[in-house]
């Protein structure tokens, strides 16, 4: 599942953020938080080309991801109708919650996680879990061990490192072909903020990806991958920074400054009783970082920009997968 293989499918390349742990800046000395990826902003994505692509698996490290358990509420499964479903969600959790009577009043969110569960089983399989957080969706804290259990007998996966596709990709004795990808996928959670960013080993992988015309699509806390892109790695291992690179002044989109500072107020990332900050937004580094950054005032209205110059599709988070995902469809050969 690692390379890809003499099948005449198509190809894709999946990199999946593996950091499982969030610095906080504040409050200070604060060790950080679990985190992880959103299983949500891939499966939609398997679940479109799973029966037509093969897929390649890879993460920054070469390390095995963590599934981000807060991305598995079930508002974050209801698409455009998300912000809607987080109301209602939080409204039915303040008082006498009963995770029976929750779910059964949601059947088709439960079941689109289900299913979106059962891809990663069939794709990932056994994945370590980012640990229930004291602000937590309280469905998930109890939907957490049942999920562990559920993977335990599966097989772990390995992941090739960003690096080795690289060094593949230049060896001449190596089939392997980055250009051979009709598109690389990476999916968010908060686990890009800290594995996505200053990494030049990414950034060399953006390049060459888009110098094969291989599409690049980035959802959610994704897009801070293009903070890498200043980076070029030479043959023989020398990084080069170039702050004027071909990626420079594109337009993207991404999470909003306003929708973390509610998660970090409101959401499971608050600490009753503290302030609590990240050590940066994305909007704003990838501001500083050169590009043209577009959101939304209202966080949960959804947007998707396409790029056609550098084949760069993104979108700002778990309720744009739908519309991402269906766009990315119509951007690419068919076969």
């Amino acid at each position: 599942m690692d390379t890809p293989t003499a099948s005449s499918k198509p190809k894709a390349l999946i990199v999946i953020p593996s950091a499982a742990v969030l610095p906080l800046t504040e409050p200070a000395g604060h060790p950080g938080v679990s985190t992880g990826f959103y299983l949500v902003e891939l499966a939609q994505i398997l679940k479109e080309f799973g029966d037509e692509y093969d897929f390649t698996f890879a993460t920054p490290g070469g390390i095995v991801p963590q599934l981000e358990i807060n991305g598995l509420g079930l508002p974050m499964h209801a698409g455009a109708k998300s912000g809607a479903a987080m109301v209602s969600a939080t409204a039915a959790q303040v008082f006498r919650f009963d995770v029976d009577s929750f779910r059964a009043k949601r059947p088709q969110l439960v079941a689109r996680r289900d299913s979106e569960l059962a891809l990663a089983h069939r794709y990932l399989g056994r994945l370590p879990v980012s640990e229930a957080l004291p602000h937590s969706d309280k469905e998930v804290v109890v939907l957490r061990d049942d999920l562990i259990k559920s993977m335990q007998d599966l097989p772990e996966h390995t992941y090739p490192s960003v690096e080795q596709l690289v060094h593949r990709h230049r060896d001449p004795e190596d089939a392997f072909d980055l250009g051979a990808f009709d598109f690389v996928h990476m999916p968010g959670g908060h686990a890009p903020m800290v594995d996505f960013v200053d990494n030049p080993w990414l950034g060399e992988l953006l390049h060459t990806l888009r110098e094969n015309q291989v599409l690049i699509s980035l959802i959610c806390h994704a897009p801070i991958a293009m903070a890498s892109a200043k980076y070029r790695v030479s043959p023989d291992g020398t990084v080069v920074t170039n702050p004027q690179h071909a990626f420079n002044g594109v337009r993207v989109t991404t999470v909003a400054k306003s929708a973390e500072l509610f998660v970090l107020s409101n959401g499971y990332l608050k600490i009753p009783g503290k302030k609590v900050r990240m050590g940066y937004f994305i909007d704003e580094a990838l501001k500083d970082a050169g590009y043209q950054v577009q959101t939304t005032t209202n966080p949960a209205a959804v947007k998707v920009i396409w790029e056609e110059g550098v084949r760069l599709l993104t979108s700002n988070g778990p309720h744009a997968v739908d519309e991402h995902t269906a766009r990315l469809r119509t951007l690419l050969p068919r076969h």
